[in-house]
């Protein structure tokens, strides 16, 4: 089990760009898929972006090439750096961690039903 919190959130204006971190806190000798979720006002939650325990990476669609996930090498931190941030991008956004694939990620539509282990969100807002 671990604790994840996020931080780093805020305002940014249409263009703009902002990181976000995850702190993680616990069992971190367990390999982890890691990833970035968000849920805007009204809609799903749905997968940002995910990374795997060797480093490969998944990104949704219509973010790519905007947003970077990353994490540190023990695992105790995890990133996104969103850039040209768009009012679409408007959403609470959580980390969450999944162990039940050995730090697989096995699904590259990130699904929120595989990731059991959540953050409480940070909030980012982006004004046209």
């Amino acid at each position: 089990q671990v604790r994840l919190v996020e931080s780093g959130g805020g305002s940014v204006q249409a263009g703009g760009s902002l990181g976000l971190s995850c702190a993680v806190s616990g069992d971190l000798s367990i390999p982890y898929c890691m990833a970035w979720f968000r849920q805007a006002p009204g809609k799903a939650r749905e997968g940002v972006a995910q990374i795997d325990s060797s480093g490969t990476t998944t990104y949704r669609d219509s973010i790519k090439g905007r947003f970077t996930i990353s994490k540190d090498n023990v695992n105790s931190w995890l990133y996104p750096q969103m850039n040209r941030q768009q009012p679409e991008d408007t959403a609470k956004y959580y980390c969450a961690v999944d162990s039940a694939y050995g730090g697989d990620c096995p699904s590259p539509a990130i699904p929120v039903s595989l990731f059991g282990q959540w953050g409480q969100g940070v909030l980012v807002t982006v004004s046209s």
